[in-house]
Order: structure tokens, then C-alpha cells, then sequence
């Protein structure tokens, strides 16, 4: 019997809500997926920093679980891939390309991470590492049918060169990622978290980004824009600007449970982050 990759198991199963290994079942990953996106946020304050972003298993897991950090795709569902695996699932990573934003039929980098299930000859993907628009439960992967989650409702298109997930956001079905089966090695996740964690024009070093779901709830922080969507109602977002780093580093704590490092070049690029635009 191999060595198990995780050194933190029970405390990792403790804060995702389980005393005990639980078997590897479809109800297991919906609750591991749904209670993971609650419990570890989606963050960027590394790349922010200027620090490197190490995607290494035991990196990350030190930061996740010891740190009080969260993460994004490469960490995060490195990190959940590696508890899949550790309770028997049968789970192995896969990658795709962010489209959300884009226009209809762009073709972006092959940046995303997330992972790909079987259970009893069923294929599913399991994500908990894309953000604001995180599904919370797994997709099936053979059906183009509406999927309905704790949060929006899915669906996933088949086409030639893989599929293409899709949110149902205010009655409009919006394409999130494009990405296929094919097998990934560490050195391609290494390679889509360079591009992701230093191009001068990657979204991940030009702003702060951060997300969090709940009961019936999402949260995002994008630069100074804080906003809690209510499930269900399109009009019902409450959203506040902040403006004071101070400020910013307490909404971080208080709202998304991220201990913000004591870091000197972070507080100045979060401060320029947040300033008004005619203050710039």
C-alpha cells in the first residue's frame, strides 16, 4: 500500500465536516465539494504579493490548512484531488480554459484546473477552485441536461474538441470553461500556474480577486467591490465599496476566513488596488 500523499487528513476531513473518512460515494463528493467551497475560499493575495505560487502538495496543503489561506484552481483542486484519492474515489486531473466574460466561440490559455470522478462507470467533474461562479456539486459529465446545485443550475455541452460547462446566470445560459479529457502531468499544471501567477497580463497579478460560497449565498471581493448574492434573486446583491486597506484586510478575515499575511508589498498593491479611480 503506497504512502498516503496528505499529511493533514483528519484535520482536513474536520473542517470540510467529517469526523471520519467517509466512504466514497456520489453523496460523499456532493458534501466534500459543497462544504468546500464554503470552508476554503478562492483568493489570489500570493501572485498579489509577488511571491511565487507553489502548487507542490505539501505547499499547498501547508498553506490551506495551516495558514488560514485559501487558494486558487492549481492549489485548491490539487488539494481536493488528493483527498479524493486518499478515500478511494476514482479521480484524476484534468484541465480547461476559462471563457467566462469572453465572447461566444473565444478560445482562451489552457489555465483551469479541476478533476474528473468515476463512480460506477458514471464520469462526472468535480470543481472547487474557479471562483466567484464555483459549481458546488458535481457534474455529470454524459448528459447536455440542466444540472441543479446548491447554487445556479449547470448543464455541460459536448462538442469536437471536448465540452463546455455553462452557468444559467439572470435566464441566460453563459459559458464558464472549455476543457477536455486529456491526460495532464504535473508539469503542465506548472506550466498554466506560471502563466497565471506572473504574465504582466493575467488577470491573477493585476487584480484581487476572491470568493466564497454559503446556505443560499455567494461572496466575491474583486479589488474593492464587495458583493453577497442571494441565491435566486438576481436583485437581491448587496454590494459595498471599500476604500481603506484596513478595512479591505478586516473584510478578508471577517467575510471570507483569509489571515492576510504581514506583508509590506501587498498592502501597498492592495491599497493602490482599492483607491478611487480619480484618485489614481
Amino acid at each position: 500500500m503506497s504512502e498516503p500523499r496528505l499529511k493533514n487528513l483528519n484535520l482536513y476531513l474536520q473542517r470540510l465536516g467529517f469526523s471520519a473518512p467517509p466512504a466514497p460515494t456520489l453523496e460523499t463528493l456532493r458534501q466534500l465539494q459543497l462544504h468546500h467551497t464554503g470552508a476554503f475560499p478562492f483568493e489570489n493575495l500570493t501572485t498579489l504579493s509577488g511571491e511565487p505560487v507553489l502548487i507542490d502538495l505539501p505547499s499547498v496543503e501547508h498553506k490551506v490548512l495551516h495558514q488560514g489561506r485559501g487558494g486558487y484552481c492549481y492549489e485548491l483542486n490539487n488539494l481536493f484531488l488528493a483527498l479524493l484519492q486518499e478515500l478511494g474515489f476514482d479521480a484524476r486531473g484534468i484541465s480547461g480554459r476559462v471563457v467566462m466574460g469572453q465572447a461566444e466561440g473565444t478560445w482562451t490559455a489552457r489555465t483551469h484546473r479541476l478533476s474528473l470522478v468515476i463512480l460506477d462507470g458514471v464520469r462526472y467533474i468535480t470543481d472547487v477552485g474557479f471562483g466567484g461562479m464555483v459549481p458546488t456539486a458535481p457534474l455529470m459529465l454524459d448528459t447536455t441536461d440542466e444540472q441543479f446545485t446548491p447554487h445556479e443550475p449547470y448543464r455541460i455541452e459536448q462538442h469536437v474538441d471536448g465540452y463546455t460547462l455553462r452557468a444559467k446566470v439572470a435566464d441566460e445560459w453563459r459559458p464558464m470553461y472549455i476543457f477536455d479529457l486529456q491526460r495532464q502531468e504535473d508539469i503542465d499544471y506548472s506550466v498554466g500556474n506560471w502563466f497565471v501567477s506572473t504574465h504582466p497580463e493575467s488577470s491573477f497579478v493585476k487584480q484581487l480577486m476572491v470568493a466564497r460560497t454559503g446556505d443560499g449565498w455567494r461572496r466575491t471581493l474583486n479589488n474593492g467591490s464587495f458583493t453577497i448574492h442571494r441565491i435566486g434573486s438576481e436583485s437581491e446583491r448587496e454590494r459595498r465599496q471599500v476604500d481603506d486597506v484596513d478595512e479591505l484586510i478586516g473584510l478578508l478575515k471577517s467575510e471570507f476566513d483569509i489571515r492576510v499575511p504581514v506583508n509590506a508589498r501587498l498592502r501597498q498593491v492592495l491599497q493602490g488596488l482599492i483607491e478611487p479611480k480619480d484618485q489614481v
